[in-house]
């Protein structure tokens, strides 16, 4: 998938309420951030997010997580997100190479890796 540049996409990202901003801070709390004991699963990788939106709105009783490391390409589903009347929907710009310091061992309950970058 070749990239595009979305101008202003960075900025909207760090201002949106769908998006935790600091996930490090959550680590271990999950559960208690969304407000229930509900299962999380999380996709890394979710691009523009048809997948976890799916999901997310087929099973309000799951909470979902999405990782994409590209601007440009997360804030497309944000945008969608908005349209959609979800409290169980998260978003993190951030490299999944990471994910050790976001999640405590046992917190998540599923991984999706569909189409997530390589590299």
């Amino acid at each position: 998938m070749r990239l595009r540049n979305v101008k202003g996409s960075r900025e909207a990202i760090a201002e949106n309420e769908f998006v935790v901003q600091n996930p490090e801070e959550c680590r271990g709390k999950w559960r208690s951030n969304f407000g229930n004991e509900h299962p999380i699963h999380i996709e890394i990788g979710m691009g523009k997010g048809k997948f976890l939106l799916q999901l997310a709105q087929s099973n309000p009783d799951i909470n979902y997580i999405g990782i994409e490391k590209y601007s440009s390409v997360l804030i497309r589903a944000i945008e969608k997100r908005k349209e959609i009347s979800l409290t169980n929907l998260y978003f993190l710009r951030f490299d999944a190479e990471d994910i050790n310091d976001i999640f405590e061992e046992g917190e998540i309950d599923r991984v999706y890796l569909n189409f997530s970058d390589p590299w």
